[in-house]
């Protein structure tokens, strides 16, 4: 992986980490999330004229995936509602690749040691955030449970685009349409229960819908780029590097207190993560 690669990718976790800030900070309601959806919709529309359109095939899995993503900017509004972005993005993120990995289990694929190494080494940073969590107030408790529930909505997505993007024959065409069907999905829900709060909040503060959109965007089209570049197992697990950020600005920019249970939490989920897309 060249430095120039390593880079990118290196951009694309900040920028990941990035728009969950937005919406950690404006958290009140579920409107910053709708606005970020909204921002990457449009952005991306504007680019399918310059991209392959997908296979008739794999539009079932748009469909299908664009309901479920629904479903995750839901539970992430929700999440971030009352939850730390310390406590909540490391589980979110960093348990997301192990239930994907255990579904291909049940499905008959097989997992070698060192795989089984780097769940194991999730799996004893969730039970650290559960412990920090279980000295803590009943709102860190359920953040716990909804941070996992989105995990899973997440796993689930991955495992649908991941079969939806082998059948287009057009990646970026696929994400593209991904991004601008889920954005009608999400808009269309929330616009008739508060389309004056979403309008208000887009003239008062563009930054979300515009810059929001645009780090979702290009976040995911960097990694999607550096994927042509370097071998897809490093991307990814570079690419987990957003954990440890999102931490560190939540420590310095929100002033989250982090424990050391919790510092520890956030260690071995980032490096169970990265070893397992590297395993």
């Amino acid at each position: 992986m060249s430095s120039a690669v390593i880079a990118a990718v290196l951009v694309a976790a900040l920028l990941h980490a990035g728009w969950n800030i937005l919406v950690k900070l404006h958290a009140g309601t579920g409107v910053p999330t709708v606005l970020v959806v909204a921002g990457s919709g449009l952005l991306c529309a504007l680019g399918l004229p310059f991209v392959a359109a997908p296979d008739p095939a794999s539009w079932p899995f748009i469909a299908a995936s664009a309901l479920v993503q629904t479903l995750y900017y839901t539970l992430l509004a929700a999440t971030y509602r009352g939850g730390e972005l310390s406590h909540a993005y490391p589980l979110m993120r960093g348990c997301a690749p192990p239930i994907v990995a255990l579904a291909g289990v049940f499905a008959g694929e097989q997992l070698g040691a060192a795989q089984w190494l780097a769940l194991g080494l999730i799996c004893g940073g969730v039970l650290a955030v559960f412990a920090d969590a279980a000295r803590g107030a009943r709102t860190a408790r359920r953040t716990t449970v909804l941070a996992l529930a989105t995990a899973c909505v997440i796993a689930l997505y991955t495992l649908i685009d991941g079969a939806g993007v082998r059948r287009s024959g057009a990646p970026a065409g696929y994400t593209m349409w991904l991004f601008v069907v889920t954005a009608c999905v999400v808009v269309a829900l929330a616009w008739r229960r508060e389309r004056h709060t979403l309008l208000a909040v887009a003239r008062r503060q563009p930054a979300i819908l515009l810059g929001g959109g645009a780090m979702s965007a290009a976040s995911y089209g960097i990694a999607l780029w550096a994927m042509t570049r370097a071998p897809v197992a490093l991307v990814a697990a570079l690419r987990e590097s957003s954990i440890l950020f999102a931490t560190a600005i939540a420590v310095l920019v929100l002033r989250e207190r982090v424990s050391r249970m919790r510092l520890l939490a956030v260690g071995l989920i980032a490096c169970g993560a990265a070893a397992l897309r590297l395993a």
